[in-house]
C-alpha cells in the first residue's frame, strides 16, 4: 500500500513579502548613467576613429571631405610612407627612425629609474638614515616642480660634463625626473610590508644589499609592473625633454611626428600624417590593453598604502 507523504505547507517568512517584486532593469537612473557612458565613449573612441579611417583611404577620398566615411579604397600605402618615407625635415627616412630612438630612450631611462627609486623606497622605509624625512620630502617636491622650471638649469648642468644633447644625457634627465615618483611608490609598498620580517633578516646577519635583494626585490613584482607601466608610458609620451635633450641624432617619435607634421611640401598628405599618428600611440595602447589589469592587481597590493 502507496502511503503518500503529506507535502508540507508553505509558510511566509517573517517580514518578507510572499512575492519580491523585480526590479525594473531600465529606471531613469540606470538610464542617465549609460548615457553618460555612451556619450563619453563616443567622445573619446570618435578621434580614434577618424584617425583610424583616414589613414586608409587615397587622398582622391580624403579631399571629398567626408571624415566619418569608410575607404571605398582601402589601401596601407599611407602606412607604408608613414614609416619609411615620410620626411622629418630634410631627412625623409620616416617615422622608423624617432620609434628606434624612443627604445634606446626607453629602455635605459626606465630600468634606471625603477633600480633607483626602488632603492630609495626601501631604505626609506626600512633603514630609515638620519633626516630621511626631509629627504623623502626634498624629492616630493620635486614631483610637483614644473618640468619647464628646471629645463634651463639642467641644460647648463649638462652641458658642462658634456651630456647635453645626447643619449646618455637624455637618460639621465629621465631618470632624475622618474626618481621622485618611483621613489614615492616603493615606499608606500613597502610600507606595507610588516617590520618583523625586516628585523628577523637582520637577526639572521642579512645586511642592506643582501636584504633587498634576496628577499625584498622577489616580493617586489607587482609593484614592479605598475612602475614599468608607469614610465615607460611617461617616457615614451615625452615630448619637451627629448626636444631639449635628446639632440638631432636621437630625438624620440613624439619629436619625429611633430616633424612630419609640420614638413609641407606640396600637399598635406593626411593620411600619411593619421598613420604616423597611430603608430607613435602603438606602444602606449598595446601597454594598456596588455598590462592594464596587472597595473589594477598592482596598485590594489599595495601601491597607494603606506
Amino acid at each position: 500500500m502507496n502511503s503518500a507523504r503529506p507535502v508540507a505547507a508553505t509558510r511566509p517568512v517573517a517580514g518578507r513579502p510572499a512575492a519580491r517584486k523585480r526590479r525594473a532593469r531600465f529606471t531613469p537612473a540606470r538610464l542617465g548613467v549609460y548615457a553618460f557612458l555612451l556619450t563619453a565613449a563616443l567622445f573619446f573612441l570618435l578621434p580614434l576613429y577618424v584617425m583610424l579611417v583616414t589613414s586608409v583611404k587615397p587622398m582622391t577620398e580624403i579631399r571629398l571631405g567626408n571624415m566619418l566615411a569608410l575607404p571605398a579604397h582601402f589601401t596601407l600605402a599611407p602606412w607604408r610612407d608613414a614609416w619609411e618615407t615620410a620626411c622629418t625635415g630634410l631627412d625623409c627616412n620616416g617615422i622608423q627612425v624617432g620609434f628606434w630612438n624612443s627604445v634606446r630612450i626607453v629602455v635605459p631611462s626606465t630600468i634606471l629609474s625603477i633600480a633607483v627609486g626602488a632603492v630609495n623606497g626601501y631604505a626609506l622605509s626600512f633603514w630609515r638614515p638620519r633626516g630621511a624625512g626631509v629627504l623623502f620630502a626634498v624629492l616630493l617636491m620635486g614631483a610637483f616642480i614644473p618640468v619647464q622650471v628646471m629645463v634651463y638649469p639642467l641644460v647648463r648642468v649638462l652641458a658642462s660634463v658634456h651630456l647635453f644633447s645626447s643619449l646618455p644625457g637624455i637618460v639621465v634627465i629621465h631618470t632624475i625626473f622618474g626618481m621622485p615618483i618611483m621613489t614615492l611608490l616603493f615606499r608606500n609598498y613597502y610600507a606595507s610590508i610588516p617590520l618583523e620580517l625586516f628585523k628577523a633578516a637582520r637577526i639572521d646577519g642579512g645586511g642592506f644589499w643582501r636584504i633587498f635583494l634576496q628577499l625584498m626585490l622577489p616580493m617586489s613584482t607587482p609593484i614592479i609592473v605598475v612602475a614599468v607601466i608607469m614610465q615607460v608610458t611617461g617616457i615614451w609620451n615625452d615630448f619637451i625633454l627629448g626636444l631639449v635633450f635628446a639632440g638631432t641624432k636621437n630625438l624620440p617619435m613624439t619629436v619625429q611626428l611633430n616633424n612630419i607634421i609640420n614638413t609641407t611640401t606640396g600637399e598635406r598628405l593626411y593620411n600619411v600624417n593619421m598613420a604616423a599618428t597611430i603608430l607613435t600611440s602603438m606602444v602606449p595602447l598595446a601597454i594598456y590593453f596588455v598590462s592594464g589589469r596587472w597595473f589594477v592587481r598592482g596598485i590594489a597590493s599595495g601601491a597607494v598604502k603606506g
